[in-house]
């Protein structure tokens, strides 16, 4: 059944589980193709629990097509340098110039917080016609002759022709289709988002994303809200992650960390969260992420470590190319899905495995220390090969294999 025979049902073309930002910026890209798309949210309120994020030049492009940057760029900061220091003695290991960057790409490199995001997408949607709902727990997948069907737990089935599963790491349909494990890198990350007046401003750059690497420890910190905050994030591994409690990681741990760091992360940690941290998990990557009519998307599909900053927007480059893909064939959903498939699994593949090998290269002690900050030193700032691969279009372009890059280290910080 074509797209508009079912909108004349009544029926949705497209379920989508998960309201967080990647299920709400697909339902956005669905809807502004004229689809009837419902999402479903287990919450009893749509909302997102974090603080910073940041959006390179692969997402602003997306957004700028859709006509939301200039809210997104009224919400940012536009930081001017991305720095990566020693977290040890301070000392500058080597920068990314951001806007020598928007010049190469076309678009800026914005941070902005995860909340104002996410309200960004929802009013998107409200205007887009997308059907919201919440409280909805799904259970189960099942497709049908014409499409698939889902399980809720208040006992209800729905179906549409096409279910998008955007419901994040710990994803049920992920479970149900694929059935296997998150990985656990034995890191763990806090976070905290705390006014600029809390801070001393001699100490923090209200202008660039500063990362800090250290021995099996990273601090990062950066400006939210127009300058009036202040985004931070402290990444160690956890003496714990192997205990077999569930609760590893836990604040009693942050502080010992960082003991030996310098003076600006020793004087920050004090002001981080400590009732709530994010273990940082992440799967190995799939090659199959349609499973019939039910599409795995964002965290459910290729969930990364954060050291790349690439996992929100993959989720809304996701939604993209599936999007696009849908209205190149209206009446033909499987062909649209094999696209979809075709172009996204290598590309997140790649930043998935990158992750990982950064986490390992941020974190190096001793001699393998020195020499990786020899390395960087040595790097010219005005070298993008190592960003062309992610910050480029290569990945979104629906016609063509992602172009290959070998990645050097140190394109992006974690959120």
């Amino acid at each position: 059944m074509s797209p508009a025979s079912f909108a004349n049902s009544g029926r949705p073309d497209v379920i989508i589980v998960g309201g967080g930002i990647g299920g709400l910026s697909s339902a956005f890209a669905l809807a502004r193709e004229g689809l009837h798309v419902r999402v479903l949210e287990r919450a009893k309120e749509f909302g997102e629990v974090g603080a910073g994020i940041q959006l390179a030049p692969n997402c602003t492009r997306i957004l700028d097509e859709y006509d939301l940057l200039d809210e997104a760029k009224s919400l940012r900061v536009h930081p001017e340098n991305m720095v990566m220091r020693d977290a040890l003695d301070a000392r500058e290991l080597t920068r990314l110039d951001l806007t020598d960057l928007e010049r190469r790409y076309g678009y800026p490199y914005l941070v902005i917080h995860r909340s104002d995001l996410h309200a960004l997408l929802l009013l998107a949607c409200r205007r887009a016609g997308v059907e919201l709902l919440t409280d909805r727990k799904v259970v189960g997948y099942d497709n049908t002759t014409t499409g698939a069907r889902i399980s809720l737990t208040d006992g209800s089935v729905e179906e549409a022709p096409l279910i998008i599963a955007a419901d994040g790491l710990h994803s049920v349909a992920r479970n149900v289709l694929v059935g296997d494990d998150v990985v656990s890198s034995r890191y763990v990350a806090y976070r905290a988002a705390v006014p600029f007046d809390q801070v001393r401003a001699d100490r923090v750059a209200e202008r660039d994303v500063l990362v800090y690497v250290g021995p099996r420890c990273h601090f990062v910190q950066y400006p939210l809200r127009g300058g009036e905050m202040l985004n931070q994030v402290a990444v160690f591994a956890s003496p714990t992650a192997d205990s077999g409690t569930e609760k590893w990681g836990g604040p009693e741990e942050l502080d010992a960390a960082f003991e030996g760091t310098c003076d600006t992360i020793r004087e920050a940690i004090p002001l981080m969260w400590r009732d709530r941290w994010w273990q940082m998990l992440d799967r190995d990557p799939v090659d199959t992420w349609v499973h019939g009519r039910v599409a795995l998307l964002g965290d459910a599909a290729h969930p990364p470590l954060q050291y790349m900053a690439q996992g929100a927007i993959m989720a809304i480059e996701d939604g993209w190319v599936l999007a696009h893909h849908l209205a190149r064939n209206p009446s033909d959903w499987d062909a649209a899905l094999a696209a979809y498939q075709a172009v996204r699994v290598e590309h997140c593949r790649r930043v998935q495995t990158t992750a990982r090998a950064w986490g390992e290269l941020w974190h190096l002690d001793g001699m393998e220390r020195l020499q990786r900050n020899a390395i960087m030193r040595a790097r010219d700032t005005c070298d993008y090969g190592f960003t062309d691969w992610v910050y480029g279009p290569t990945a979104l372009t629906p016609d063509e294999e992602p172009a290959m890059f070998t990645p050097v280290p140190l394109a992006s910080a974690p959120v």
